[in-house]
């Protein structure tokens, strides 16, 4: 009886390893031909399921950020339990730290990936924006410049963290990752309480203000 093989677990599977060989090797280095083997296949096993190397780190990017909706959508008591999950705190989210420090330094010289790179950035815009709204219940009030204030500013400190983590791993313990994510938390929810109450707060120049949500994102990605 011919053996049955699940697909989708072995495109997974494949988009898993060249997770990790790009963190290892770096972008360039991470080779169709390393992936393969990496993965204990032949090339002609990979090819089966990915046409060329950009659909292996497209499969990649949409494994990771799967797993960062799964993160995201856990129950949790409070913001700073959620978002801890963010950062790379044991090894497979440390391995994925490194995967996307080297994908973002192919963005900026490829057309594809600066495309994929705006789909990727509204899905965490959404899952972030949600992750708000359900553990802080003034949120839906506050105007939606100061929405995208306090937003950006944390999500920029957990992507800030992420990369410093990357580069400097001694210096980025876990104790001081997560003392410095309540304290960016507190800050800027107490600032947020401020600015709201007060309808002081203009967004920044060039912040759009319409929702950049879940539809914006469909629309990207179908053209990817």
């Amino acid at each position: 009886m011919p053996k049955i093989v699940d697909h989708a677990a072995r495109r997974a599977e494949i988009a898993q390893v060249a997770c990790s060989v790009v963190a290892r090797l770096g972008f360039e280095q991470a080779t169709t031909v390393r992936i393969a083997e990496a993965a204990g296949y032949s090339t002609g096993m990979i090819a089966h399921y990915f046409d060329s190397k950009q659909e292996i780190i497209n499969a990649a990017l949409r494994l990771t950020l799967r797993r960062v909706e799964q993160r995201l959508n856990e129950p949790h008591a409070s913001l700073f339990d959620v978002l801890s999950q963010m950062l790379p705190l044991d090894q497979p989210r440390a391995m994925e730290a490194s995967f996307w420090m080297a994908y973002w330094g192919q963005v900026p010289s490829d057309p594809y990936f600066k495309r994929l790179n705006v789909w990727v950035h509204r899905q965490y815009a959404v899952l972030y924006e949600r992750c708000f709204e359900q553990h802080w219940p003034e949120w839906a009030a506050w105007p939606v410049s100061v929405r995208r204030v306090v937003q950006g500013a944390i999500v920029t400190f957990v992507d800030g963290a992420t990369v410093n983590t990357a580069l400097f791993a001694k210096e980025y313990s876990t104790e001081r990752l997560l003392r410095e994510l309540r304290l960016h938390i507190d800050l800027w929810h107490a600032w947020g309480v401020s600015a709201a109450g007060s309808g002081a707060a203009a967004a920044p120049r060039g912040v759009n203000q319409k929702n950049s949500g879940l539809s914006q994102s469909k629309r990207v990605s179908a053209r990817l």
